[in-house]
């Protein structure tokens, strides 16, 4: 378990994703929680600016998944908000996209009921005045220990 860590504004949660980013290798599920503009596609997209991505990383609001190509690895950022059903997951190739090389941020994954793997990383954002309250924890001790330094 992990204190929290207070992220006062959305440059912050830029650089808090670089920095996991730093620490994050495929295979990897990493689960996004927290309401909406909570701050869940700013944290994706320092994460995507960490793992050397320049280009724009769009919102999956409306596609469900935004591919990203990178040096051998694919990396689907998720967004399942506005999922109707779980089943949906086969039709945009779940199984496909959670493979060995690569690394899916997932929003909203609640939606998806159990058609998703067990995340390696689950993060917590929630409001706390002016900025966010967020809780990271990771299966890999290696990342854990990093995350307790921040």
């Amino acid at each position: 378990m992990t204190d929290l860590i207070f992220v006062a504004d959305e440059a912050a949660m830029l650089l808090l994703g670089e920095k996991l980013a730093s620490k994050t290798t495929a295979p990897a599920v990493i689960f996004l929680h927290g309401d909406l503009g909570a701050g869940k596609s700013t944290l994706a997209r320092g994460f995507m600016k960490g793992l050397g991505y320049r280009g724009r990383v769009k919102s999956p609001t409306y596609t469900l998944v935004e591919p990203y190509e990178l040096e051998g690895s694919t990396i689907y950022h998720m967004d399942l908000y506005r999922l109707a059903d779980p089943e949906e997951l086969e039709f945009i190739g779940i199984r496909d996209i959670m493979s060995d090389n690569s690394i899916c941020l997932i929003e909203w994954p609640e939606k998806a009921g159990n058609r998703l793997m067990k995340p390696t990383i689950s993060i917590n954002i929630n409001y706390l005045d002016n900025g966010r309250n967020v809780k990271i924890t990771a299966t890999d001790p290696a990342i854990q220990s990093f995350i307790n330094e921040l």
